[in-house]
């Protein structure tokens, strides 16, 4: 991502739409303005639009991976959060009971050697409360138990005398107890693994869980695990969300980032290596982009295993020694090519090959279909850019002459100086000046490196949290990204809650575009200038969808008429879908999360020419039964 400003927990996904645009001051008079459409299906006009039209961004930002779609419930699982001087900030931990009671402190004695911070816990009272004294961490927003639900808990421990650990999932105040269990640490100098399996009976949105202990002695805990039972597909996701991506149809995933990619500094930046094998094992960094620690348990494999739980081709941006404040000398780059064509090797390596085998040893024998790959992020303009992508861009390609290779620098505009396959398009900005750019790529050269636009979004007083303008002047600009070929929508969520803003109702709308066809259009009207368009069909398909979107301030009586089809329109099953608010500016929320969505009704005049009405700044989706093609037309 190209700024540091951002709404919070949000999952940021960058994908084509369309709608339309135009003036939308609150003083205007409103009057019905004329138009009319008409779309040419005829098969000599059609253009093939690439299967890979629509894809998803993920970007570690906001929590979007730790604590949002990942579903590990415990903040700081392995205490690394702090540092790695002793004795360090143990944050979100907390103590149950007092400082005469308890007395918690981190060391270095941990068993793992790449994540050496333990938590030392020493219970001082001969006589302790009722409840026992002890720690408890309330994951990152309160953590989410359900009635019935099962959370799998894994902790290791060490205690020189035999003691009894009660483990607990309560309210905040601890009040509440939802679930409990009681192990024995068998004294010992040796860390022992623990696994226990809690069942709520109760539910509580913001509970926590609890370690407890009545014995005076010490006891060490490390790599304290709580993961929902009913993950996705049992691969550590959350299905809520999930489910929402998967609404989507994505055909890519770009990932890990972003500036999360980056690094402030190069020490902090996003460590493929780092982040592989036993979750118990990864280090963890701190993100010092976007300010907050992540455990790496959403790794460089779970990202590779996102892509195929949602059917997408993975597109791994790495770094390419550059950050936001230092960068690798062309030079010495040479062991940062080694380590990516390493992890190249770790996606797409047979189960015999070195990093192919710790693959294999992870889970999954087969190899992950890594054909796309981004060297670096928004790093164009930097010293030592050029000269270290050269050197990556030959050694994947000798190594991999299939893999895409994506440049950071544009190419929409002049050709590049260096070799590319496709080139990095993000802008950010107004909603007027997003939907000015809507026919930003007419004029760029069908010759060369294609666009690939990863980071689009109205942002800051237009976009609020995900307003319904900066839904329409993305899509708007979009319009143009579909007829040129290849292309922020979010998802907002608590420890419990989601829901999509406008642009990701916007998109569930058109995730069947891909790898369909697409056809000329022509409108003509005054308010032309408020209307942008494209129109689609599908071979396959015995439906016909004809979308428009209203970015005016004015309804608009709309004429439509369509050519070329090899079938007649047939009102019966077909219907309309509409997308408006009574306030441009309106947004969901938790606790309207429906307020702008959209809402199908019968359509019964559909035919090859018909009149409608368009509301003011709205999206219709009109889903026309045909007997045999489909067409959609976006505005």
């Amino acid at each position: 991502m190209g700024s540091k400003e951002a709404s919070s927990r949000t999952i940021f996904c960058f994908l084509l739409l369309f709608f339309l645009g135009c003036k939308c001051l609150a003083s205007e008079i409103e009057a019905t303005q004329t138009a009319t459409l008409k779309v040419d299906a005829s098969p000599e006009l059609a253009q093939k639009i690439p299967e890979t039209l629509f894809g998803t961004f993920f970007e570690e930002i906001n929590h979007a991976g730790a604590g949002g779609i990942w579903a590990e419930l415990v903040n700081n699982r392995g205490f690394e959060a702090g540092g790695p001087h002793t004795p360090s900030n143990i944050d979100p931990w907390s103590i149950i009971g007092d400082d005469s009671s308890i007395f918690v402190a981190t060391d270095r004695t941990s068993c793992f050697t790449r994540n050496i911070i333990a938590l030392r816990m020493e219970v001082l009272c001969d006589d302790c409360p009722a409840g026992g004294v002890g720690i408890y961490n309330p994951g990152f927003w309160g953590m989410n138990i359900e009635d019935g639900k099962t959370y799998n808990l894994v902790m290791y421990v060490k205690a020189p005398e035999t003691t009894d650990l009660t483990i607990s999932l309560t309210s905040s105040d601890g009040q509440q107890n939802l679930a409990s269990a009681t192990i024995t640490v068998d004294g010992a100098s040796n860390w022992t693994k623990l696994e226990e399996k809690l069942v709520a009976k109760g539910t509580n949105r913001t509970s926590r869980l609890q370690i407890t202990t009545n014995k005076k002695g010490i006891v060490w805990f490390d790599q304290v695990s709580l993961m929902p039972a009913d993950t996705y597909k049992g691969h550590g996701f959350r299905t809520e969300l999930i489910s929402m991506l998967l609404d989507l149809k994505p055909r890519f995933l770009r990932f890990p980032g972003g500036c999360f990619v980056e690094g402030e500094w190069l020490r902090n930046a996003f460590r493929w290596r780092e982040s592989i094998g036993p979750w118990e094992e990864r280090p963890g960094h701190f993100g010092d982009v976007w300010h907050y620690w992540t455990d790496d348990g959403l790794g460089y494999y779970e990202f590779l295993q996102l892509a195929e739980d949602l059917g997408a081709a993975p597109i791994w941006v790495f770094n390419n020694g550059v950050s936001h404040n230092d960068e690798v000398d062309t030079a010495v780059i040479a062991p940062f090519v080694k380590d990516v064509l390493d992890s190249l090797e770790f996606a797409r390596g047979s189960a015999d090959s070195k990093w192919g085998s710790v693959r294999a040893a992870m889970g999954h024998p087969e190899p992950f279909p890594v054909k796309y790959v981004a060297i670096g992020n928004e790093d164009c303009g930097k010293k030592f850019y050029r000269g270290n992508y050269l050197k990556f861009y030959n050694a994947i390609r000798q190594a991999y002459p299939d893999i895409q290779m994506i440049s950071n620098c544009d190419g929409s505009s002049q050709p590049l100086d260096h070799p590319a396959d496709l080139y990095d398009f993000h802008v950010y900005t107004d909603s007027k000046t997003l939907f000015s750019m809507r026919s930003t790529f007419d004029k760029t050269s069908r010759n060369g490196p294609k666009a690939f636009v990863s980071e689009y979004a109205v942002w800051r007083s237009d976009a609020g949290r995900g307003s319904l303008l900066a839904s329409l002047a993305e899509a708007a600009f979009l319009t143009g990204l579909e007829k040129n070929r290849w292309n922020p929508d979010a998802i907002v969520f608590n420890s419990w809650q989601h829901y999509g803003t406008p642009s990701y109702w916007m998109q569930t709308l058109f995730r069947e575009s891909s790898g369909a066809t697409i056809h000329p259009i022509t409108i003509t009207s005054s308010y032309s200038g408020s209307l942008a368009a494209s129109a689609i069909t599908w071979q396959d398909s015995d439906n016909s969808f004809l979308r428009v979107v209203n970015f005016g301030s004015d309804p608009v009586s709309l004429t439509i008429s369509t050519s070329g089809l090899e079938a007649s329109v047939n009102a019966l099953g077909s219907t309309a879908t509409v997308m408006t608010s009574s306030n441009v500016m309106d947004e969901n929320s938790f606790s309207n999360p429906n307020k702008v969505v959209p809402v199908k009704s019968e359509l019964p005049n559909a035919a090859e020419q018909m009149q409608v009405t368009l509301a003011p700044h709205s999206f219709t989706s009109f889903d026309l039964a045909l007997a045999q093609s489909k067409l959609v037309a976006d505005m």
